[in-house]
C-alpha cells in the first residue's frame, strides 16, 4: 500500500494551515484531493484528541465567546423540506479565547441552539482552574454577545463561580448599496450578568478578531468564495488543526511567542513537524 512520504504531508498540512483550498493543493502539491481530504481528517482527529489533552487546568482571566457562522453541504435554505438537517446546513463554531495570552482553550461546532451552547460551556468549565465560590483567588471573568442561551449556559456549567458580562452591539445598513455593504455599528450596550465586574472591561473585540483569522486562514469559511465543507466531519477536522496550530506554532503579533507560550503550556514555538508528532502520539 502506497503511503504518502512526511514530507509531502507536511508540505500539504502547511498550505491547509496557510488558507489554501483543497484543490489550490492539490495543483501546487500534486497530491489528489481525496489524499488531501483523508490526511486532513485524519491529522484533524488526532489534533483534537491532543486538544482534549493539553487544555486542561488553565488559568485563564479573562474569556471572550463568540459564534462563527458557515454552512456544510449546503446553506440553510437550500436544504429540502423534512429532511434531517443535523449535518447539514448551518453550523456554528462556538469559540472563546483568553484576553491575555489569545489561547483558544475550546470550541464546539453544531447548529445555534441552547444544546450547542450548553456543550460549549460545559467544555470551558472542565478546562479552567475556577476558584472555590466565596473563596480566595480571582474569579475569572466571561463575556459574550447577547446570544439568549449564554447567560443560563454560563450559570449551569459555573455555577456563580465567575463574572459573566454581555455586550450587545446595534448595527444600522450602511450607506453602501448592495447586499454586501459592512453595517454601521451605532452603539454597545453592556450588561452584567452575574458579579462584580467594571461594565468597561466588558469586551469581545479579541473574539471578533479572531473570527477574522479563522475566515482568512480556513478557506471553508471564507465568504464569496468556493470553499466549503462537504461533510460535518471535515469542517471538525479543519477546525481542530487550525485551533492545533494556532495555539502551538503561531507567533501572535500582540505576543512575544506563541498562545501556548503565554499560557505557560508550552515553552517554544512548535513546528508543524512537532505538533503533527505530537499529535500521532495520541
Amino acid at each position: 500500500m502506497y503511503v504518502l512520504p512526511k514530507e509531502k504531508q507536511l508540505a500539504v498540512l502547511h498550505l491547509m494551515v496557510e488558507g489554501t483550498s483543497i484543490r489550490s493543493a492539490e495543483r501546487l502539491t500534486g497530491v489528489h484531493r481525496d489524499t488531501i481530504m483523508r490526511l486532513l481528517v485524519r491529522v484533524g482527529g488526532q489534533c483534537r484528541a491532543m486538544l482534549d489533552r493539553w487544555m486542561k487546568n488553565l488559568t485563564l482571566a479573562h474569556l471572550e465567546c463568540d459564534e462563527i457562522w458557515t454552512y456544510v453541504l449546503k446553506k440553510e435554505g437550500r436544504i429540502p423540506v423534512g429532511v434531517d438537517t443535523y449535518g447539514i446546513g448551518d453550523q456554528y463554531v462556538f469559540v472563546a479565547i483568553d484576553e491575555t495570552t489569545k489561547l483558544i482553550p475550546c470550541y464546539a461546532i453544531g447548529k445555534r441552539t441552547k444544546e450547542t451552547t450548553d456543550r460549549f460551556m460545559s467544555d470551558l468549565a472542565d478546562r479552567l482552574v475556577v476558584p472555590v465560590l466565596f473563596g480566595p483567588g480571582r474569579r475569572p471573568q466571561i463575556s459574550t454577545d447577547g446570544w439568549r442561551a449564554y447567560p443560563n449556559a454560563v450559570d449551569e456549567a459555573f455555577g456563580g463561580s465567575v463574572d459573566h458580562g454581555v455586550l450587545i452591539k446595534d448595527y444600522r445598513n450602511a450607506d453602501m448599496p448592495g447586499r454586501y455593504g459592512p453595517p454601521e455599528m451605532v452603539g454597545a450596550d453592556r450588561r452584567v450578568i452575574n458579579g462584580d465586574i467594571d461594565e468597561e472591561e466588558i469586551c469581545t473585540s479579541h473574539i471578533e478578531r479572531q473570527n477574522l483569522s479563522i475566515r482568512t486562514f480556513l478557506r471553508r469559511f471564507t465568504r464569496l468564495a468556493l470553499g466549503f465543507s462537504k461533510k460535518l466531519e471535515n469542517l471538525a477536522a479543519a477546525i481542530a488543526l487550525y485551533v492545533a496550530h494556532y495555539n502551538f506554532c503561531r507567533m501572535h503579533g500582540s505576543l512575544p511567542g506563541t498562545p501556548a507560550m503565554a499560557a505557560k503550556i508550552a515553552g517554544h514555538p512548535w513546528t508543524l513537524a512537532e505538533l503533527v508528532t505530537e499529535a500521532e502520539s495520541e
